[in-house]
Order: structure tokens, then C-alpha cells, then sequence
């Protein structure tokens, strides 16, 4: 029973390269499957020829080969086949084997162990009960007279052989558990990228806003810049109007003045006949003063606008369910 648990677990440690038992150190595919780090590196050269045609004795990187198990493509990156995960667990399997191994069986019977109690007699058998070795005597006389027993080597082949499935089962457990987390990695990226693409595209949509934000703050201050120089050149255009009908009514004042000043009558008279004084200031009293901008005229409030709704409209942006 022992040969053939050691048997079972030896078949669990061939590597499917050399076919001989993993040597260390034993590198984990991503895959999961195992190979020595030789056969693994001899794999990659043949299918990277390139490599090959170098001649040279550094550690290759990069490249890619398949997994002589399943066929799945392994990447490498620029470390290469030193770049794969060690399988630290497999190779403390591989020297409990060898160390188990190197004993030969009837070296181990031959090693008894004597009874504490009785000092002559050789630990024979198992309590069953008591789950603990122990001599004939004590089965008879001693403190296991009342308890089940079994032989000693029918118990130990037993456990040996429970304990050899153990074994592998919990190597083909870590083998389930670490492709379990290599998958849970490849989502952990696969989010990583999507969010980023995500980010992007709202970036994108957002910045799209934002132009079409300032395209129309654009329009709108074109319209207001449109308005208030119409307005500005009509009422400048009254202002140089009334600034002529000014300089023009302060130099006839001014000439009125000079007129009064002068104390020979025959020369004011002249003054007054010759450029008819009196009915130029006549005239220019009755210019009607009545070109003026309607009351309000420079209100501008008509340029309001109301964003509320907009803002608020914005505030609800969410994302579309379902998409």
C-alpha cells in the first residue's frame, strides 16, 4: 500500500518534458501546469530560435512558447523564463518524497521503538482508541487492556497512504486556487483598462459641453457687443450734433458781445445791418432740441438669460443604466 501511495505521488511529480521527477527549481506556468526550469528554458529556445542564432550564454528574454501540457501560449516578459513564479510548494514535496524515498522499507522495521511502561518490549501496535502506539503488555496488563488495537504496520500503512492522497490533493487544490487567482488578476486588469477607457470617453462627452459652452457664451456676447455699439454710434452721433449746434451758438454769443462793446452807434448798427445778428440768434433759438434717446434707451437687461434649468439639468448627468 505504501509502494503504490508513493507511486501515486511520484506520477504527480513528472514533468512532462524530461519525464523524470521535477528538478529544482521548478518554475508554475501560467497555465498552472509545472516544468523544470531547464525543460522550460529548453521549450522557449526551440520554439525562439532567434535566440539560439545569438550564441550567446545570457538569460534570454521575452518570447513566447506553448505549454506542453495544454497548449497554452505563455508570454514571457523581459526576464524571460527567470521570470516565472517559482513553485515553492511542489519542490518541498520533492524533497520529503526523496528523503521518504531514500529509507529502505526494512531499515524502517527495523527501527523499534520500546515501551515506556514496559521497558523490553518493542511498540507493536496502535490503540485505536487512545490513538497512540503502544507494546502487547499494555494490552493485556496495562492501561490498554479495555481499548481496541490494530497492528502497528497495518495503522502506519494506512496513515502513510491518507496522508500520500493529502498530499496530493492539496497540490492539485494550490494548483486550482492559484489559477483561481491568476483569473481574479486578469479581471483586477481587465477593470483597470475598461475604467480607463471609461474615464476617456467622459472626459470626451464632457469636453464636447464644453465647447458647445463657449461656441454660444460666444454667440450671445456677439449679440450684446452688436447692440450696445449700435447704441453707443447713435447717441455719439447726437452728441457731435449738439456739440456743433454749442460751438456754434457760443461763437454767435461771442459775436453778440463784441457787438454790445462797441459805443459808436453808426458803427454797431453797421455791425448788426451787415450779418443780421439779431435774426442768426433768432434762428438759432428755434433749433429743436427734441433728437434725444427715448427714455431707457441704454438699458441693456433685455440680454438676460435664465440657466437655471440648464444648471440643474446638468446636475442630474448620470450614467444610462443598461448601457
Amino acid at each position: 500500500a505504501e509502494a503504490r501511495s508513493m507511486e501515486s505521488l511520484e506520477k504527480q511529480l513528472i514533468c512532462p518534458i524530461c519525464l523524470e521527477m521535477f528538478t529544482k527549481p521548478v518554475v508554475i506556468l501560467p497555465c498552472q501546469h509545472n516544468l523544470c526550469r531547464k525543460c522550460a528554458n529548453d521549450v522557449f529556445q526551440a520554439s525562439n530560435p532567434l535566440w539560439q542564432s545569438r550564441g550567446s550564454s545570457a538569460v534570454p528574454s521575452g518570447g513566447r512558447f506553448r505549454c506542453p501540457s495544454c497548449r497554452h501560449e505563455v508570454v514571457l516578459d523581459r526576464h524571460g523564463v527567470y521570470g516565472l513564479q517559482r513553485n515553492l510548494l511542489v519542490e518541498n514535496i520533492i524533497d520529503i518524497y526523496k528523503q521518504e524515498s531514500a529509507r529502505p522499507l526494512h531499515a524502517k522495521a527495523e527501527q523499534h521503538l520500546m515501551c515506556e511502561e514496559h521497558e523490553d518490549e518493542r511498540i507493536n501496535i496502535y490503540c485505536l482508541r487512545c490513538e497512540a502506539p503502544t507494546c502487547s503488555l499494555c494490552k493485556v496488563f496495562g492501561a490498554h487492556k479495555d481499548c481496541e488495537v490494530a497492528p502497528l504496520p497495518a495503522v502506519y500503512q494506512r496513515q502513510k497512504s491518507e496522508l500520500s492522497d493529502g498530499i496530493a490533493m492539496l497540490v492539485a487544490g494550490n494548483d486550482r486556487i492559484q489559477a483561481i487567482i491568476t483569473q481574479m488578476e486578469e479581471i483586477c486588469r481587465t477593470i483597470e483598462d475598461n475604467g480607463r477607457r471609461q474615464k476617456q470617453h467622459l472626459g470626451l462627452r464632457f469636453d464636447s459641453l464644453y465647447s458647445i459652452l463657449e461656441e454660444r457664451k460666444k454667440e450671445l456676447l456677439q449679440s450684446i457687443a452688436r447692440e450696445q455699439e449700435a447704441k453707443v454710434q447713435r447717441v455719439r452721433g447726437l452728441i457731435r450734433q449738439y456739440g456743433d449746434h454749442l460751438e456754434a451758438s457760443s461763437k454767435l454769443v461771442e459775436s453778440a458781445i463784441q457787438a454790445m462793446e462797441e459805443p459808436q452807434m453808426a458803427v454797431y448798427l453797421q455791425l448788426l445791418g451787415g450779418v443780421c445778428l439779431p435774426c442768426r440768434i433768432t434762428d438759432m433759438s428755434k433749433v429743436s432740441m427734441s433728437s434725444r434717446p427715448e427714455p431707457g434707451y441704454e438699458n441693456m437687461d433685455h440680454f438676460s438669460i435664465n440657466v437655471d434649468y440648464v444648471a440643474e439639468m446638468l446636475r442630474t448627468i448620470e450614467f444610462q443604466t443598461g448601457a
